[in-house]
């Protein structure tokens, strides 16, 4: 059990709901049998955005196949340029529910804005907050009110207490259901999009008592990082991955640069496997994967 200092609570003394001491034996979020912050590492991987069925589809098989838990994909885009792809709206929603009727995989999807709400709650798992929209309190507080899991990316310039704050938003408003995701901070390096914050796992854990996840996808830019980073979050003690996969990452609308090809990700999927063998916690090949269920708690 990680049990947070009193002076970590001191210092943040307006943390009610997510603080380590509100629950200490931690947080499980349960989503379609995929438990999140149990003693399994959980991978979510999929193509940054929904581009066509054969390219979901072909996707979504793939990362299956390799031991992934859960489906990622984006159907609204948030992108820098607004000539840039913004993505497939409900017709990519209709695609990743497609994809979870093909492969039994759930679906994380972002939700944008309030007004998009009720439409992709309808077809997610698990409603994204990306780290654009970490401080929307009118956002926050409408996925609070959902009571659809909700997966919270931390800011790209937020300081923990500002992230956990950002949660504590979601909880306010009735969703006990939150994951929290480390995606990178904006540093002063320019060799990467983000600098990877693992610091923030362990900080987190001691904190919070909610799942902590790492997307090393956004937190470096560059495909050929993603396995090595993936690898020391888990070794730092995150409660999965999220990273991105795609049939034809030289061809991909959105993020390319990012995205693994499957047999990256396969290869991926064993090295995560190996370094949690070795630190005492299993991934889940679950059934999902057609492999063995077997876990080893932390």
């Amino acid at each position: 059990m990680i049990v947070a200092s009193e002076s970590a609570v001191r210092q943040y003394p307006e943390l009610r709901l997510t603080r380590r001491s509100a629950r200490p034996e931690g947080t499980v979020v349960t989503v379609r049998g995929v438990e999140i912050g149990g003693p399994g590492i959980v991978i979510m991987a999929g193509p940054c955005a929904v581009e066509s069925e054969p390219q979901l589809l072909a996707t979504a098989r793939a990362v299956k196949a390799s031991g992934a838990h859960i489906l990622r994909g984006g159907a609204f885009k948030p992108r820098t340029s607004p000539y840039s792809f913004q993505g497939l709206k409900e017709e990519g929603l209709r695609l990743l529910a497609q994809a979870r009727a093909d492969t039994g995989l759930p679906v994380v999807t972002e939700v944008l804005d309030a007004r998009h709400l009720e439409l992709v709650a309808t077809y997610a798992d698990i409603l994204q907050v990306g780290s654009r929209n970490m401080q929307n309190f009118m956002l926050l507080q409408e996925v609070g009110r959902s009571r659809v899991p909700v997966l919270l990316k931390r800011g790209m310039s937020a300081t923990l207490e500002e992230y956990l704050n950002a949660a504590e938003y979601v909880m306010s408003n009735g969703n006990p259901n939150v994951i929290l995701c480390e995606r990178g901070i904006r540093t002063f390096e320019p060799s990467m999009e983000n600098t990877l914050d693992l610091n923030a796992v362990p900080m987190l854990q001691r904190l919070s008592h909610l799942p902590v996840i790492v997307d090393p996808s956004h937190g470096t830019g560059h495909a050929w990082m993603v396995p090595r980073l993936a690898c020391a979050a888990v070794a730092a003690g995150a409660d999965g991955v999220m990273v991105e996969v795609h049939v034809d990452p030289a061809n991909a609308l959105s993020d390319g640069q990012h995205a693994l090809t499957p047999d990256e990700f396969a290869a991926m999927a064993r090295q995560i496997a190996a370094v949690g063998q070795a630190i005492g916690r299993h991934m889940v090949w679950s059934a999902l994967a057609g492999g063995s269920a077997a876990e080893v708690a932390r």
